[in-house]
């Protein structure tokens, strides 16, 4: 019979890390005597990030002391106590490829149900001194895993652990942490395990992503369990040379170019919303830069069209205004982002700003061009008429489309301004101005704009009830950061790392209009990002959760350690990624 063999707790405390501050929790000690266990915690313990830890599914952290033994042999350690994985009981019995998800278990008064592994994330490396142990976890299959409370009362070292019930379906922790994690799943093993009522939602979700990516793998590669979106491969690896065939101004401000292959051969085709990225040298002296532009087309046509902002102190933008004309040829990276059209009956809205427009045309080119039964809801803020792009040409589209509503918002409109055809409004698309519309609850949104724009969108929509998972926005310049546990500091702008410069391959960071050589001192592109404060996503930084990968627009990588599952073919993971000569990449 298992027992069970310390009881660990420890309240969030700032940790100096890799010149960070972390809130964490991570680090736990044994406590004696009786302890309460609650339906959200254990008395006297916490977590420093609920986004990751926590919660009624993530209560309890389970550990064993046979796994314990096993590190000690394959680290060479003879420090490791109770606590040290972060795990709130420490056990002896209950291993990882035995228990399965939805078991039962009572010690003393408290009854347990397994709901899902350990979640992937660097602070057990931190906590101990061993930065490659969010993979070995999972390489070893040694995860650990999480109980919910079912029934609350005190525990105590030396109790024995009880199996009350079997799990349905009997998909042990070890499994389905491998299902995620490791390639070369079955079908069925995904199925099994998504079929588990006890498991926790955030598994459901991403297991069934995985169901859905090999239900449609045609064209596509990567993990969509850990990235939320199979996204195609792009059609073409680097870049090559388009032609400009028209150019037009589509408002004031915003002049759309469309390219096309030289030869006339069709370009391949993209889905609705993505992007492309062009490379042009605005300097005869200068080094060649790197901009992302949205598609704004129909997604089956034979060639590409972009929108050009003319931005005030934008160089790219500027240099395509004023320089670039029918004939001349750009160098274009191939469509790619998992920014675009769902395939669902539910309703649609599309919400833009200003040149947000350009992804949202495409995808209402998409509905039209399908003939879409679908409810279509069209929002757009613009300054007023004549900063107002593509509005004849949406007029049109949306008069094809049976179950379309549109709403344009001008923020600052001339006096003679209206919206023929639409409900006009004045005044901002503002958070009031969503609870007036009506939106159903039900459907897929799409937002593209100004950040400042997209946070008063997003909070918007979630007070009207639409869930969170199902708001999708697209960003024109860097991507917010995911740095879990990281104490805010101040923002700087990207800029050329400190110290000597670099000597190794040029590495150019497409969204954050930056480029440096890069520095051998820098243990993968996720630190050189850092060190040059480009914005940037991670948890494992060990090539485990993909929270990291990033479009590889050109050149190639290495890997140290090999990532356990591959990104996406055109994606790489910078957490465990260096340059194999010179690169650029989506950040």
């Amino acid at each position: 019979m298992a027992e069970l063999v310390s009881v660990n707790v420890g309240l969030p405390t700032d940790v100096q890390w890799n010149g960070h501050t972390v809130r964490t929790g991570a680090w736990k000690a044994p406590v004696s005597g009786p302890r309460m266990v609650r339906r959200l915690n254990i008395d006297g313990d916490g977590q420093g990030d609920l986004a990751g830890h926590g919660g009624e599914n993530r209560a309890v952290l389970v550990y064993q002391i046979a796994s314990y033994e096993h590190w000690a042999a394959v680290l060479g350690r003879d420090d490791l106590t109770p606590g040290a994985f972060g795990e709130n009981l420490t056990v002896d019995g209950l291993p990882d490829d035995e228990v399965c998800i939805g078991d039962q278990y009572r010690i003393g008064d408290v009854v347990l149900e397994v709901t899902q592994p350990r979640v992937t994330c660097y602070r057990v490396g931190m906590r101990l001194g061993e930065p490659r142990m969010a993979a070995l976890l999972v390489a070893h299959h040694r995860p650990g895993f999480y109980c919910r409370v079912l029934t609350e009362g005190t525990v105590t070292a030396g109790q024995p652990v009880v199996k009350i019930a079997d799990g349905p379906q009997r998909v042990s922790v070890a499994e389905i942490d491998a299902l995620l994690y490791l390639p070369g799943h079955q079908r069925a093993a995904l199925q099994r395990a998504v079929d588990i009522p006890a498991l926790s939602p955030g598994w459901k979700t991403s297991l069934q992503s995985l169901i859905d990516q090999d239900s449609a793998t045609t064209g596509q590669s990567g993990n969509s369990g850990l990235t939320g979106v199979a996204a195609p491969v792009p059609a073409w690896p680097g870049f090559r040379t388009l032609e400009v065939t028209a150019v037009r101004d589509e408002s004031r401000h915003v002049r759309s170019m469309v390219l096309a292959d030289p030869s006339t051969t069709p370009l391949p085709k993209w889905r609705a919303g993505q992007s492309i990225v062009v490379r042009v040298r605005t300097d005869p002296g200068e080094a060649a830069v790197v901009r992302n532009y949205s598609l704004s087309n129909g997604p089956g046509s034979a060639r590409y069209r972009i929108g050009v902002k003319r931005e005030p102190f934008g160089a790219v933008s500027a240099y395509l205004h004023d320089h670039v004309s029918v004939g001349d040829m750009i160098e274009v990276a191939a469509p790619r982002g998992s920014f675009f059209l769902d395939d669902s009956p539910h309703p649609v809205v599309l919400i833009s700003a200003g040149v947000g427009i350009t992804p949202m045309l495409s995808m209402l080119h998409a509905l039209a061009d399908s003939e879409s039964t679908r409810p279509v809801w069209w929002l757009h803020s613009a300054r007023n008429g004549a900063e107002h792009a593509f509005a004849g040409e949406t007029r049109e589209l949306l008069k094809r489309l049976p179950h379309s509503r549109s709403h344009v918002f001008y923020s600052r409109p001339d006096p003679a301004d209206r919206a023929p055809g639409d409900c006009g409004r004045r005044g901002r698309l503002s958070a009031l101005a969503l609870r007036e519309l009506g939106l159903p609850v039900d459907a897929q949104v799409f937002v593209c704009g100004p950040e400042p724009f997209m946070e008063i969108v997003r909070d918007g929509l979630t007070a009207c009830g639409i869930s969170a998972d199902n708001i999708h926005a697209e960003r024109f310049g860097a991507r917010s950061a995911i740095t879990p546990g990281i104490a805010t500091a101040p923002l700087r702008p990207p800029h050329l790392p400190e110290g000597p410069r670099g000597t190794g391959p040029n590495v150019q960071f497409a969204r954050s209009g930056l480029s440096a050589p890069w520095r051998p001192v820098d243990r993968s592109l996720l630190d050189f990002a850092e060190a040059c404060d480009v914005p940037t996503r991670w948890s494992c930084r060990t090539g485990v959760c993909h929270t990291c990968e990033t479009g590889l627009l050109s050149g190639r990588v290495h890997y140290d350690p090999e990532p356990l599952w591959p990104a996406a073919e055109g994606n790489v993971l910078v957490c465990v990624a260096t340059p194999a000569e010179d690169i650029v990449i989506d950040l």
